[in-house]
């Protein structure tokens, strides 16, 4: 690959293949490895604080990835345009978006912090959480709460570093957090040495403090290295969200958070739906959620990947190129997660073993999920792909609607339909029945082209600047989550 600047790589030149893989296996390695820090995390929970705890860190994490939901879209749109931007070689733009998002993004995670600090007694009790895990979830997400605007930063920071290009240093920083995380989790978790035993608070202050440290961390180095999104001096007023930069975020940023708050809102149905099941089957899907988040990574990874070289190549004007990543995308997906199903498949007694112990049945529940759920990422990885390249020209629409018909009416239309005869099976199946619903509609859009004609997200000149104008209401852009 082609290096404009230290840590930014043109993705528009080049084999597409290799290129594309190349970009995309720091985030697939990052990916895994927060995935492997958190199912550790989930180990040192249920293993020496019991299954109590378990469900409580599951009813915890959805509300966890309900937050994440409100920055994720700005943090897309912010990416979009900095890829773009990097595409079309005008790097102050580039900057513009990224302190904009930066500043924003800020502002948010303090708002975000405070609010759910508040309201998370009625968020766990409106996810029906059982009672016996209730105190333990709540002690846990607080402190989860708290480290919100350091985290939510670290993510937005990533991700625009990415829009430029750079998988290297999220890549980097991701290790830093997940070794921190590590070595606390069990020393605040049990008490080592002089350290009291702070119990599953331990656990969130493990990953609060992680999230701190890394974020010092990214910032130092970006200045260190003098890397293409820093500010210096007067660029330093970008951090004020401009209007015309908010526009894009809100316009664009909104419908694509909403793709997540969508899966988010899914997923807390989902766990309410589980819930109510009683706490062994809550354990059990405790378990499963820990291995279905490596399932989800490939997508999100190859996903990311897919946008942000889209992006480039669009700001580049090479539309010629931007078939052939899609395929390539599709083909790297399609083989990592089908390997990664057969090898969970395959293993799966040992690999529940590792959350759930010696109980038997919460082992026999917890497989039953994975028999009938676990081939559903295949078709979700698919979508994840065709999606990433829509939004890389600002289609964020057309798919959030296909994600709510899908995720709500065909999901759980399928599941009352089903319950009756099937019971808690039905829960499972309404995974591969939904998402090959997803699949099949995401390929209509993205088949039918309409996509290509959307707003250029990052105009470079004036022309483009009245195209884009012109553009806002063509319906195709009125299209487009989980990175």
């Amino acid at each position: 690959m082609a290096t404009r600047e230290s840590g930014s790589k043109d993705l528009t030149q080049g084999a597409i293949g290799s290129t594309l893989l190349l970009f995309a296996m720091p985030t697939l390695a990052s990916n895994i490895l927060q995935s492997l820090n958190g199912s550790i995390n989930a180990i040192w929970v249920g293993r020496f604080l019991g299954a109590q705890a378990l469900a409580a860190t599951a009813n915890a994490n959805i509300i966890m990835f309900l937050m994440f939901s409100v920055v994720f879209g700005f943090g897309m749109a912010s990416t979009v345009v900095v890829a773009q931007s990097v595409g079309a070689k005008d790097i102050d733009a580039a900057r513009r978006a990224f302190g904009t998002a930066v500043g924003f993004c800020s502002m948010l995670g303090l708002g975000v912090a405070i609010a759910g600090w508040i309201g998370a007694p009625a968020l766990l009790r409106l996810l029906a959480t059982p009672q016996e895990a209730f105190d333990l979830a709540l002690v846990y997400l607080r402190v989860i709460f708290f480290a919100m605007p350091a985290t939510l930063l670290v993510v937005m920071i990533m991700m625009g570093l990415r829009g430029a290009g750079d998988a290297r240093t999220p890549l980097i920083f991701m290790i830093v957090s997940v070794a921190i995380d590590l070595v606390l989790n069990p020393v605040l978790i049990l008490g080592l040495g002089p350290v009291p035993a702070f119990g599953i608070a331990g656990s969130a202050a493990a990953t609060a403090a992680a999230g701190f440290i890394s974020l010092i961390g990214v910032v130092a180095f970006i200045y260190a290295k003098d890397m293409p999104l820093r500010l210096r001096g007067a660029e330093l007023r970008y951090l004020w969200p401009a209007a015309d930069q908010m526009r894009v975020l809100l316009g664009k940023g909104l419908p694509m958070g909403l793709q997540m708050i969508v899966m988010s809102l899914s997923g807390l149905v989902m766990i309410g739906l589980v819930n109510r099941e009683g706490l062994l089957v809550t354990a059990a899907y405790g378990a499963a959620q820990q291995i279905w988040t490596y399932l989800q990574m490939p997508a999100m990874a190859m996903g990311a990947a897919v946008s942000a070289m889209a992006a480039q190549n669009i700001g580049a004007a090479r539309w010629d190129r931007i078939s052939r990543i899609t395929g390539y995308g599709l083909g790297y997906l399609l083989a990592v997660t089908s390997a990664m199903v057969l090898v969970i498949l395959l293993f799966h007694e040992p690999l529940l073993a590792l959350f759930l112990g010696d109980n038997q049945a919460a082992i026999a529940a917890a497989w039953t999920m994975q028999l009938l759920a676990s081939w559903s990422f295949i078709f979700f990885g698919c979508t994840m792909i065709l999606f990433g390249v829509m939004r890389a020209n600002g289609v964020v629409v057309a798919p959030l609607l296909i994600l709510i018909f899908t995720l709500f009416a065909v999901r759980l239309g399928f599941y009352h339909l089903a319950y009756p005869v099937l019971d808690a099976n039905a829960l499972w199946l309404s995974f591969p029945v939904g998402s090959l619903t997803a699949l099949l509609l995401a390929a209509a859009v993205y088949l039918h082209g309409g996509w290509r004609k959307a707003k250029l997200m990052a105009p470079v000149h004036a022309e483009q600047c009245r195209e884009s104008v012109n553009s806002e209401a063509e319906p195709a852009g009125r299209i487009t989550p989980v990175g």
